[in-house]
């Protein structure tokens, strides 16, 4: 697995962060990590075709999932995460895979990305843990989202 696949998903998640919240994420440490759906967290699975196969996957808890819709929504905030609160944060995980395949193309990788599919329970996603190339987004005041690249 190589370690620039990340980067377009990690570079796309900054710009998209930073326009739809107002808020410059860091970077925490890059790893490779057994990826396990845990509960009391929301995932975007973001399946991709092409030149590169698999799953992007972001994660976060779900009260960091509330905090980002709430700075989504200007200052807004949000309680409970509702049919409106879930679409803002399916599309975020759209919106940063969406930039990501556009650089991806750019440096001459094609990738189609399918439509953000929302897990709010490891169950019901019916995941197998496997290996992925992981790295953290640090939000100040919101939180971490973890960006999760699973490449076949």
């Amino acid at each position: 697995m190589k370690a620039e696949y990340i980067n377009p998903f990690l570079e796309s998640a900054r710009i998209v962060i930073e326009q739809v919240a107002n808020i410059r994420p860091t970077t925490g440490q890059l790893g490779v990590k057994d990826v396990k759906f845990v509960e009391k967290y929301i995932w975007i699975q973001i399946g991709m075709t092409g030149q590169m196969e698999g799953d992007i996957v972001f994660g976060l808890a779900e009260e960091v999932a509330l905090k980002m819709v709430s700075a989504m929504m200007g200052g807004f905030t949000v309680t409970e995460m509702d049919e409106l609160g879930k679409s803002a944060i399916s599309e975020l995980g759209n919106m940063i895979s969406g930039n990501a395949s556009t650089m991806l193309f750019n440096q001459g990788v094609r990738v189609d990305i399918t439509p953000p599919k929302l897990v709010q329970s490891a169950t019901a996603a019916g995941f197998v843990p496997k290996k992925a190339l992981t790295i953290p987004l640090i939000m100040d005041s919101i939180g971490e989202l973890d960006i999760q690249v699973l490449i076949t």
